[in-house]
């Protein structure tokens, strides 16, 4: 690895940075993005047996929102929970554009190292052929097997860009799709708690007889 390392020159250093912080966000993110981190299991269960009960107080919810994303999207919908449905539906829907927001975090930097990966192989490669072919100018052709060995050093740069990038993208596609997983889980949990929270479907509500014709 160090051969070739040195084999691309001073191009593979910004390709060894980029792979550097690739890494460390893949690692973040498997930690951060973890379901029981996201989604603690029984969770949801557990608010709408609080909110059945009554048993909720600021200092409660104000625990609640700490704990998880889950959980702040609950706590967002108790927050305002003697208004109205729809105004229920408003303050969790932007809630939740702040959590997927927050879950997002360093996807986009992932991503542009996916993108960008390719283009420093190519940069890389296209000095390393510029530099080849000034030194034919000034020396010849001379040595075939020389020449060729030149052009295998350039094209380094341009593998290593794709073992950058190739695994960049894969894991940006795959947290990705586990960030749209999770918002559809937590949407269904707060449709769940608002339906517990929804004066309508609350026991003790008095509805009005019909009147006898």
């Amino acid at each position: 690895m160090l051969e070739l390392v040195k084999a691309g020159g001073w191009p593979m250093l910004p390709l060894l940075l980029l792979s550097a912080f690739a890494l460390a966000i893949i690692v973040e993110r498997f930690w951060a993005l973890r379901r029981k981190a996201v989604l603690p299991p029984g969770l949801g269960e557990e608010v709408r047996a609080w909110a059945a009960r009554g048993t909720l107080d600021p200092a409660h919810i104000e625990s609640l929102r700490g704990t998880a994303p889950l959980g702040a999207l609950l706590a967002a919908a108790l927050d305002v929970r003697n208004r109205p449905r729809e105004e229920i539906r408003e303050r969790v829907e932007d809630v939740g554009r702040h959590v997927a927001f927050r879950m997002e975090r360093y996807l986009n930097a992932l991503g542009t190292i996916a993108a960008a990966g390719p283009l420093l192989g190519l940069f890389g490669t296209v000095v390393g052929m510029i530099q080849m072919f000034m030194g034919v100018m000034d020396h010849g052709v001379g040595d075939v097997n020389q020449l060729a060995g030149g052009i295998g050093k350039a094209l380094v740069c341009a593998a290593a860009g794709m073992i950058v990038a190739v695994p960049a993208l894969m894991f940006h596609r795959h947290f990705r799709a586990r960030i749209d997983g999770y918002i559809v889980q937590m949407e269904h949990e707060a449709i769940a708690l608002m339906d517990v929270i929804d004066p309508r479907n609350r026991r003790g509500v008095q509805v009005q007889a019909p009147v006898q014709g």
